[in-house]
């Protein structure tokens, strides 16, 4: 469902969508012969090339790819669900199939219960129950997960570990509607693997790692606290400042609290609505502000942005000291501070004690 930050903003997308770019979506057509033809121009010369070379691009590509089946998913470039999932089919990214990636994210988009780990397949929380039964080196690979770092390394492998464990789970309990989907996508990826070894001279464990583990991590750079654990639904989502090259590898995906509220704009228009609107999603964000990715590396890449429990505050308050200077003198944070163990206390601070410990905001 969308959500319009007024009137004025409704009128004007519902006139956009009647411009002959939204019509006929030829940037994402565009980008769709760009994507398969350079992913597959670049494998078929992989012996002039050589592998580092081939392999270092065909992981940008199949990272450039997976933020095209993310628009795929999202209805571009057509209302079809059964053609864009032929658009989106190409296991060029090795691990998921494009149908259950498709529906595990559109649960993701439920906002109400964005992070929480019992409902949204995308949340790199765990639930106090999860946490109280996982062993010790469970617990040391959670918090390493919450680094830069450990997202890049480790998170990939907790994704298919988590969808894979999914897929089981369903079988067990006698659902088999996903098993066609995965022997679809088993047999794609052989096939592929094939013509890359044969033709190509890639070898498949290359592939498999170099390229799809690769593309995955490359992919957790933009999903990297893209949302956070907070009381009201819109300060939830993210916005990314970041630059032109991280923008069009993740096609304006980094303005995600945009996309959140509006998922049907596509994505050659979404740095339009932001920059038209950015005083105010800025606000509607509560201040969640990233001045690109380079940030995220500086402040998290050995520190853990948050702790792998959902709601567990750990004691101290998380802030994003740009937004204070944003708003300093402007408005009230609402933050849950831990006044001593086991009670939790609400206070209203004014933006400019954000960065203030508990103890001197009280």
């Amino acid at each position: 469902m969308a959500f319009y930050l007024d009137d004025t903003q409704r009128k004007t997308l519902v006139r956009l969508s009647a411009s002959w770019t939204w019509r006929t979506e030829w940037p994402t057509w565009a980008l769709i012969v760009t994507i398969y033809g350079s992913w597959f121009g670049v494998a078929y010369h992989a012996r002039s090339l050589g592998l580092p070379l081939t392999t270092a691009l065909l992981a940008l590509l199949s990272t450039w790819y997976m933020s095209l089946q993310h628009e795929l998913l999202h209805g571009h470039p057509t209302r079809s669900r059964f053609f864009n999932g032929l658009l989106g089919f190409a296991p060029l990214a090795v691990w998921f199939p494009y149908g259950i990636y498709r529906d595990l994210h559109l649960r993701h988009h439920d906002d109400v219960h964005l992070t929480r780990p019992e409902h949204d397949p995308e949340s790199y929380f765990v639930s106090a129950e999860v946490w109280q039964r996982a062993g010790t080196a469970t617990r040391i690979l959670l918090r390493f997960r919450n680094t830069f770092v450990g997202r890049l390394l480790a998170g990939p492998a907790f994704a298919i570990a988590a969808t894979a464990s999914d897929a089981v789970r369903k079988v067990g309990r006698g659902d088999w509607r996903d098993v066609p989907l995965w022997l679809a996508h088993g047999a794609s990826v052989g096939a592929l693997a094939w013509w890359l070894q044969t033709v190509c001279a890639i070898p498949a464990w290359l592939f498999v790692l170099g390229v799809g583990y690769t593309a995955l991590s490359l992919s957790s750079i933009r999903s990297f606290q893209e949302h956070r654990a907070a009381e009201a639904v819109e300060h939830r989502t993210v916005l990314n400042e970041t630059g032109t090259f991280w923008r069009l590898l993740f096609l304006n995906n980094n303005y995600h609290a945009v996309h959140h509220d509006l998922p049907h704009v596509p994505w050659f228009a979404l740095r339009n609505v932001y920059e038209t609107s950015r005083q105010q999603y800025v606000e509607r964000s509560g201040g969640f502000l990233v001045s690109g990715y380079s940030e995220w590396v500086r402040r998290y890449a050995f520190a853990s942005v948050a702790h792998p429990v959902y709601g567990d505050l750990s004691g101290s308050v998380q802030s994003n000291p740009r937004a204070s200077g944003i708003f300093a003198g402007k408005s009230w944070v609402k933050f849950m501070i831990v006044v001593r163990r086991g009670e939790l206390r609400e206070a209203d601070l004014p933006a400019t004690a954000e960065r203030q410990t508990a103890g001197q905001a009280l």
